[in-house]
């Protein structure tokens, strides 16, 4: 078992849900110690979405290779823990809307009094300032403001809002790589002082939306909803086979434009004039739509797939869960893997990402019980079982 790059990092989780408690769970994955901090009642993930014998399935993964702690940071003692925890931390992720932890006492200020080298991970809908920075921030909302909505789905339908947490895995991949450039700053640069990253959920998906803003300043453009094609390539879209599977395509490039003409059979377009750039392809859409669909159409999935192969043309079944868990691509890279609960034994899950070569990462346990480190972590802390259980009582763990 190689040394993972993260070893020896300490990162102190008390965000709730998705975004924030992502950003600790890659860590984790790469070797960081991470320490969850729940409130008394548990997170709210614990409860939220599928479940299985009283376990979520959500909490399994997100909640993986952390060692989870219970703590009520509204209350003195609950407070003086936390200082103490973040005293040889060396990032902190939380998600409480602007302005509660300074109301309690522990905000940057005195967090940074405390540990001056450590990173604050501070993830909100909206980030912490501006006119709606104290609303609630979920990122279903983010996906709504941030244009993505808008641009989802097809044009006589309305908006379409993705059926998964994308906002927020987007900006738990964006706060890990932001706290990750403030260590590094901090080692290199910064004298061993931490800072503070204002991660708001809606900006990062924004920013993966591409050129939008400059579009519309330049041309005076605003992007609207294709369906499966796209405002910038063509041909591009999704089309069902004679079986009845459904196979996505992409010349995106000159190239594999013109081998998806050679594959049906009509290789007397790739001479028009018209056809050679994005502009000319996009003008006659319907026409490119309507020839590849009927090509496919005619025939099975097994031989459109081997015909564009043969040609190194560019398209793809889309998959199901049971398509991906049966596909020789996936099992050869592991890219699901069985790792053990002690409640539900082996479960199946997405392994880690991305890959290293010399330092990979790994899966040690799933998401924990309830307060199932509390001994642990705060008897390194220097607190016994009887005063653990006077904390307890007081509802302060």
């Amino acid at each position: 078992m190689s040394e993972r790059p993260l070893e020896g990092l300490k990162v102190v989780d008390a965000a709730t849900l998705f975004a924030g408690p992502i950003v600790a769970s890659l860590m984790a994955d790469y070797g960081a110690s991470v320490i969850k901090v729940e409130h008394p009642r548990g997170d709210a993930l614990r409860s939220l979405g599928w479940q299985k014998d009283g376990r979520s399935l959500w909490w399994l993964l997100a909640a993986r290779n952390k060692r989870c702690v219970t703590l009520n940071l509204s209350q003195p003692d609950g407070k003086e823990l936390l200082l103490r925890l973040i005293e040889d931390a060396d990032v902190f992720v939380e998600n409480f809307r602007p302005g509660t932890l300074e109301s309690w006492g522990i905000g940057p200020e005195r967090l940074h009094e405390v540990n001056p080298g450590l990173v604050i991970v501070r993830t909100t809908g909206f980030g912490q300032d501006g006119p709606y920075s104290g609303l609630p921030g979920f990122g279903t909302l983010a996906e709504a403001i941030s244009g993505f909505a808008e641009l989802n789905g097809w044009p006589d339908k309305p908006p379409a809002l993705p059926p998964f947490a994308l906002a927020d895995g987007v900006a738990a991949l964006t706060g890990t790589f932001a706290a990750m450039f403030a260590l590094w700053w901090r080692e290199r640069g910064g004298e061993g002082r931490g800072q503070v990253v204002d991660l708001s959920i809606y900006e990062p998906l924004f920013w993966l939306l591409g050129p939008q803003a400059t579009v519309y300043d330049q041309l005076g453009v605003a992007n609207q909803r294709n369906g499966n094609r796209t405002a910038f390539s063509a041909p591009r879209n999704a089309y069902r086979t004679r079986d009845g599977r459904w196979l996505a395509l992409s010349g995106t490039s000159q190239s594999i434009a013109e081998r998806v003409m050679r594959i049906i059979g009509r290789e007397d377009l790739v001479q028009e004039p018209w056809f050679a750039d994005h502009e000319g392809r996009l003008a006659h859409v319907e026409e490119l739509d309507e020839l590849i669909g009927a090509w496919i159409g005619e025939r099975e999935a097994e031989e459109v797939l081997a015909a564009f192969a043969e040609q190194h043309a560019a398209i793809a079944p889309i998959y199901s869960i049971e398509d991906i868990l049966a596909d020789p691509q996936y099992r050869a890279r592991e890219t699901v893997t069985s790792v053990e609960d002690p409640h539900l034994g082996e479960v199946l899950m997405q392994n880690v990402i991305p890959r290293l070569s010399e330092t990979p990462g790994r899966i040690d346990h799933t998401g924990p019980d309830l307060g199932a480190h509390n001994q642990e972590v705060y008897g390194e802390l220097g607190i016994g079982p009887e005063r653990l259980e006077e904390l307890e009582a007081d509802g302060v763990v």
